[in-house]
Formats: C-alpha cells, sequence, structure tokens
C-alpha cells in the first residue's frame, strides 16, 4: 500500500504541470470532443510507458544514444507546427464553445494526442526514466507502478469532464481566441526549451 501511494504521489506531481498534451486534453474538454477517446488515449500511453520504466526500459536510451536527440528534435518540430496552428485560430478569432473544434474528426484528435504524447522526449524523462529509476528502489515494484497509473487516469479524467465547470467562460469567442494564444505560446516554449537542451 505504502508504494502505490508513493506511486500516485509521484505520478500526480509529474503530470500537474500544464504542457502540450495537458492543453490539448483541456481544449478538447472545454469543446466537448471525443473526450473519452481522447483521455484514454493519454492514460493508457502512460501506463504503457510507466510499465516499461517499472520494468526496466529505462536503459534504452543509454544502448541507443541517437534516441533522445532524435526524439526531442521531432517532438520540437510538431510543437512548432500545432503551436503555429493554434496562434492562428487565435488570430482568426474563436468560435463558440459549441462549434469550435467541430471540424476536427475523430481520427484526428487522436493523432494529435498520439503526437503530442509519444513524440515528447520529457514524457519519456518523466514516466520511463523518472518513475522506472524510483520504482527500482521500492520492494513492491509492480505496486508503486500501478500507483502512477491510477494517477494518470484520474488526472485525465478529471482535466478532460472537470473543463465543463468552465464552459460558461467558454460561451463567449474571446476566450476561446486567449486560450488558443495561450496554448500556441506554450507550445513555442516547450519547443524552444527542447531545442536548447
Amino acid at each position: 500500500m505504502q508504494a502505490a501511494l508513493a506511486g500516485f504521489t509521484l505520478g500526480l506531481s509529474l503530470i500537474l504541470a500544464i504542457g502540450a498534451q495537458n492543453a490539448f486534453v483541456l481544449r478538447q474538454g472545454l469543446a466537448q470532443r471525443h473526450v473519452l477517446a481522447v483521455v484514454l488515449t493519454c492514460a493508457i500511453s502512460d501506463a504503457a510507458l510507466i510499465a516499461a520504466g517499472v520494468a526496466g526500459m529505462g536503459a534504452l536510451g543509454q544502448a541507443l544514444p541517437w534516441f533522445a536527440p532524435a526524439m526531442r528534435l521531432g517532438g520540437a518540430a510538431f510543437l512548432i507546427w500545432y503551436g503555429a496552428r493554434a496562434l492562428l485560430a487565435a488570430w482568426r478569432g474563436g468560435a463558440a464553445m459549441g462549434a469550435s473544434g467541430a471540424a476536427e474528426g475523430l481520427r484526428a484528435a487522436l493523432l494529435t494526442c498520439l503526437a503530442l504524447t509519444w513524440l515528447n522526449p520529457h514524457v519519456y524523462l518523466d514516466t520511463v526514466v523518472l518513475i522506472g529509476a524510483v520504482a527500482a528502489g521500492y520492494g513492491n515494484r509492480l505496486a508503486f507502478g500501478a500507483g502512477a497509473v491510477v494517477a494518470s487516469f484520474v488526472f485525465f479524467f478529471a482535466l478532460g469532464y472537470g473543463a465543463r465547470a468552465l464552459a460558461p467562460l467558454f460561451a463567449r469567442p474571446a476566450s476561446w481566441q486567449a486560450l488558443d494564444a495561450i496554448i500556441g505560446l506554450t507550445m513555442w516554449a516547450i519547443a524552444v526549451s527542447l531545442l536548447l537542451h
């Protein structure tokens, strides 16, 4: 029980920071577009990465020295594109909550979600490397990993479905413009940090 609680606490603390993936989930939750599919994709992806870390796959980066730089460049390129897309949407003007994102189908939403998850080197550092390393210090690594996985599911479901509480604010197009601008600038800031490492 102690290992599971420690895993839950660490997993939740790592995922709370606003980043590309969380901003996307928030936006989908506000627009009420494919929320279940998006939060499940994020949580299951996290679970797979945490499981890899707990199983000892953190050594992959040491075995393949080119892996981390390639992920960093690919992730930065994607974030620059996605940030530009969000800033363009902010510049053109937001739609009301009911219409925003209407053209984005399930396939596009899931592909974006997968890219924001699997092309982000920070996700690997947090899940595979850090959680894997900390789990190694616990006698019951499985319980520790399970706690971290539960934290991911709790967080993503709370973020995706909890966004409904902000619905009255996002009934105005100007609110969507502000959110898109914040998301675009966040993506670009993360991209710059990836390129400078």
